[in-house]
């Protein structure tokens, strides 16, 4: 019994409860909680850029809704921005009128504050390069569906409301001109559905552009472009060019119909490395001068690409790594191209 009773006590001195842990066991416990987070905190952040996606496509459909809305109203598509005389004021370019697709799309949208506010039937800017008065105050209203929650989603400039969206001019053929395109959108465009030869499904209307940045010390291709002088575009022209512009950066204005803006197109693969470039038609008549060139890509805050909308109202992602053959075609309303599950 004696033995018996000193082995039960050195059992209970052996598993008596002690007072705390030792400094190995915190450790340990911290490692574990460690690896637990770094395993946990991608898995959020996909979650909520999961999220964030989902909202930035349910945008582009509302537009897209609306885009087929204006054709059942007008029997065509919206253009891509308006040029046209200002009998007012005959010596007002004609691009300044220059009202984008979302503008003329914002009475089928849910910004009927902004349609309101917003005079179409007199130019964007007057003869003196400002905003018509008025226009001021509608010019400047944010509108939330224009905007992808996985970009910044604040003014790049003080007078006008900022875009995430712009439509698809076509291929960048002739120099990035915006006038008489191969793309569903360009100048003065009135594009009917049937019209699109290569199917409204396999052609894309619209995508994302990243809003831009208004200094120099933030400089990078996505958010920035270079500026030329050279109307239509040349390669040569824009890789030379030394000048970047930062007074209007990209995306600046929902109501303006011009590659800064609301107009893309597809010379170069979705997220380039390349820098976009931007230039304008500085001679000519009223009726030329000040026409805005450019070529500018789809960019976005998206892994791996960029949402698209297409001329029928879907959406598709599409991978940074297309061919850039096949991202061309898909920018063209009558290629001709076969495309099959892109």
């Amino acid at each position: 019994m004696a033995v018996t009773f000193r082995s039960t006590r050195l059992v209970r001195a052996y598993f008596r409860p002690r007072d705390g842990f030792t400094i190995i066991e915190l450790l340990v416990v911290i490692g574990i909680i460690g690896i637990l987070v770094s395993l946990l905190l991608p898995a959020v952040q996909s979650a909520r850029e999961a999220a964030r996606r989902t909202s930035c496509v349910n945008n582009m459909r509302q537009i897209g809704i609306a885009m087929h809305n204006h054709h059942a109203a007008f029997d065509h598509l919206p253009s891509a921005a308006v040029a046209k005389e200002y009998r007012s004021v005959p010596a007002t370019p004609w691009t300044f009128y220059r009202w984008s697709a979302l503008a003329q799309l914002s009475p089928y949208l849910e910004n009927t504050a902004a349609h309101e506010a917003l005079d179409l039937t007199k130019p964007l800017y007057s003869v003196t390069f400002s905003v018509t008065p008025e226009n001021i105050r509608g010019s400047r209203i944010l509108v939330p569906t224009f905007l992808c929650p996985s970009d910044r989603a604040e003014r790049v400039h003080s007078t006008f409301g900022p875009t995430n969206y712009a439509v698809c001019t076509g291929s960048g053929d002739g120099g990035g001109t915006p006038i008489r395109t191969d793309g569903v959108f360009h100048v003065n465009s009135q594009t009917r559905i049937s019209e699109i030869s290569d199917g409204s499904s396999n052609t894309i209307a619209m995508s994302e552009s990243l809003l831009g940045v208004t200094s120099s010390k933030d400089n990078n291709v996505d958010t920035s472009y270079r500026f030329t002088f050279a109307a239509p575009l040349t390669q040569a022209a824009c890789d030379s060019s030394p000048v970047w512009n930062f007074s209007d950066a990209r995306g600046f204005a929902w109501v303006n119909g011009e590659y800064r803006t609301t107009l893309y197109n597809h010379h170069l693969p979705p997220n380039a490395a390349a820098a976009d470039c931007i230039s304008a038609k500085l001679t000519g008549g009223p009726s030329t001068v000040y026409t805005p060139f450019g070529w500018k890509t789809a960019r976005s805050r998206h892994p791996s690409g960029v949402n698209t909308l297409r001329a029928d109202g879907s959406c598709q992602l599409v991978t940074d790594t297309v061919d850039l053959n096949v991202w061309r075609a898909l920018s063209t309303r009558f290629g001709g191209e076969v495309l099959d599950g892109v």
